[in-house]
């Protein structure tokens, strides 16, 4: 795998308090990502041209320019009983031999699936190749009631520092989530962007209801049994803390290496203590991370209120039905988000995002500009340099969403809000 960018990140060079500063040089980078963005066409990815000479001119332009190097992610993809599919495919469609992989398939699927899931990824050339897609041999129980999904994340982002120190991101997707833009999309848009800013959705807004669920007392058994059993409850309640602030949100997320090697490695005592506390929390994997980032002064200033999820909701197979599928399919990609969530087992509309926005083929991975096989065969059969990126429409429309979302008079006080709902 290709070294990446080791420049600090804008922020290292700024007094703590400068915060509108850092603000300012945030949205200048944004616009001037913009303002690149505008010079690409608006047209699909020129990526299956039958035109040798003006594939390999574009990708030598790209080459030779003075924009930003890539970045890199580390994804953890995660996925319980028969989702071996659904990873394979999920992990296709957003392959690229700059990032790491790291799979893993819950104790509840038994492990002929899990060998398969190996064998699977073992035959793609280019994961052989490049040596970057993992799957996790000790595999552990993640059940989302209790406090192991939790427990699970936290292992995978492990893993992941131990696998490579040359990733700047870590990305957490499930079975049910598939890439609404390709990685040339994503690695492109990030490159502008300040390597220690977290992309989490959260808030400090707790109702009633929500209260209720976070006095309770409860005992994940899959932390300690090795069958699967559900969470249960104590008889007893407790207070919230009052020694930091609770936050809530969404487990998918967008992390900064620092921030996971702070979590993991550092020696601030906050994130082991908030893991003791969880434990013991129903749906921990919605809150940890949100509330270890909003008490940690290093980092709550690096925190952007959104996940670049597209969130479907549970009713949206029903809802489906009455939409033609091109409907469907411009409410994703209009969402200027990196990442759709909740489609369900063989969903349609995947074959649409794999056709008309990834231009991927079946059982085959995204082509971007690392990709120069040509004719018939696969496209990345035959490899070019890794940093060589091709942008296409999806980066003009993530790159716009995180305008927006930098650009907003509220930055700043969608960060770590407290006392009302953000």
């Amino acid at each position: 795998m290709q070294a990446t960018s080791t420049h600090p990140p804008i922020s290292s060079f700024l007094p703590k308090d400068s915060r509108h500063l850092y603000c300012v040089l945030i949205i200048a980078l944004a616009c001037c990502l913009l303002f690149l963005l505008s010079f690409y066409p608006s047209s699909s990815l020129p990526l299956r041209s039958s035109s040798f000479s003006a594939a390999d001119a574009a990708a030598d332009a790209l080459r030779t320019s003075s924009l930003p190097a890539p970045p890199s992610f580390a994804y953890f993809l995660s996925g319980s009983t028969n989702d071996a599919d659904r990873l394979l495919r999920l992990v296709l469609a957003i392959y690229h031999p700059k990032n790491l992989y790291l799979l893993h398939l819950d104790l509840s699927a038994p492990q002929e699936q899990r060998d398969r899931l190996a064998r699977d990824l073992h035959a793609v050339p280019a994961f052989r190749s490049a040596r970057n897609v993992h799957v996790l041999g000790h595999a552990d129980f993640a059940n989302p009631r209790g406090s192991s999904a939790l427990a699970s994340t936290v292992h995978g982002a492990a893993v992941l520092l131990r696998l490579s120190g040359k990733w700047d991101w870590f990305i957490n997707l499930g079975a049910d989530d598939y890439p609404l833009v390709t990685q040339d999309d994503l690695l492109h848009v990030f490159s502008f962007l300040p390597k220690d800013l977290n992309f989490v959705q959260h808030s400090s807004y707790i109702d009633w209801r929500e209260s209720r669920k976070l006095k309770h007392v409860i005992i994940d058994p899959a932390l300690y049994l090795s069958s699967k059993a559900d969470v249960f409850y104590a008889t007893q309640k407790r207070d919230l803390p009052n020694a930091y602030r609770i936050f809530t949100g969404s487990s998918s997320v967008i992390l900064s290496r620092k921030f996971i090697e702070h979590i993991i490695l550092g020696t601030d005592n906050l994130p082991r203590a908030l893991l003791m506390y969880y434990a013991n929390t129903p749906s921990s994997h919605n809150n940890y991370l949100q509330t270890v980032l909003c008490n940690s002064p290093e980092f709550n200033r690096t925190i952007v209120n959104d996940h670049l999820h597209y969130l479907r909701s549970d009713s949206a197979p029903k809802q489906d039905q009455n939409l033609p599928i091109s409907d469907i399919l411009n409410n994703l990609t209009l969402s200027g988000a990196a990442f759709g969530s909740n489609f369900y087992r063989d969903d349609p509309i995947l074959n649409q995002i794999d056709k008309n926005v990834l231009n991927r083929g079946r059982r085959r991975i995204v082509p971007g500009g690392w990709c120069l096989g040509r004719g018939n065969t696969d496209p990345c059969g035959v490899w070019g340099s890794p940093d060589a990126l091709i942008p296409g429409p999806g980066a003009t429309r993530l790159a716009r969403n995180v305008v927006k979302l930098l650009k907003n008079e509220s930055f700043h006080s969608h960060q770590c809000a407290w006392g009302g709902s953000v």
